[in-house]
């Protein structure tokens, strides 16, 4: 199976965004950019909805989203049921998230975290897998 990816951000994330973005291009990931187009003013939930849309429409395998903390657009995107994103700072609390919550979007706190961490973060969420049992029955909790 191919991966594919929707990628979202507010002005804060925006630098960081368009670097993953052709970063996730060079090796061959298909993606989706969903916005902010600049570092002009953008309101973080619009991209967070924008991309959690697309993931729960299987549009795309998983989605990567980043504001300025990270909380803002991770709040946003958890709103939709079936959509577990997770703030994560370094690769292994990325790897977590896809191992233990099978999470589905990766949110980055882009005035935190650096270029090498983000892209260690990408990596390691785009290549773990949900690892089931235990974690199946927490996971089945989460929506309500």
């Amino acid at each position: 199976m191919s991966i594919s990816v929707a990628i979202g951000s507010d002005h804060a994330g925006f630098k960081l965004k368009e670097y993953l973005l052709e970063l996730l291009k060079a090796k061959g990931v298909t993606v989706m950019d969903k916005g902010c187009y600049s570092e002009d003013r953008a309101d973080y939930p619009d991209y967070g909805h924008s991309v959690a849309i697309a993931v729960l429409n299987k549009e795309v395998t998983f989605g990567i989203l980043m504001c300025g903390s990270g909380n803002g657009i991770n709040m946003s995107a958890n709103k939709h049921k079936g959509i577990r994103a997770a703030l994560c700072w370094n690769s292994e609390i990325a790897s977590l998230a896809r191992q233990h919550n099978d999470a589905n979007i990766l949110v980055l706190p882009a005035r935190y975290v650096s270029k090498d961490e983000a892209i260690k973060c990408v990596d390691v969420f785009l290549s773990e897998k949900f690892e089931g049992g235990r974690h199946q029955t927490r996971i089945d909790k989460i929506d309500i």
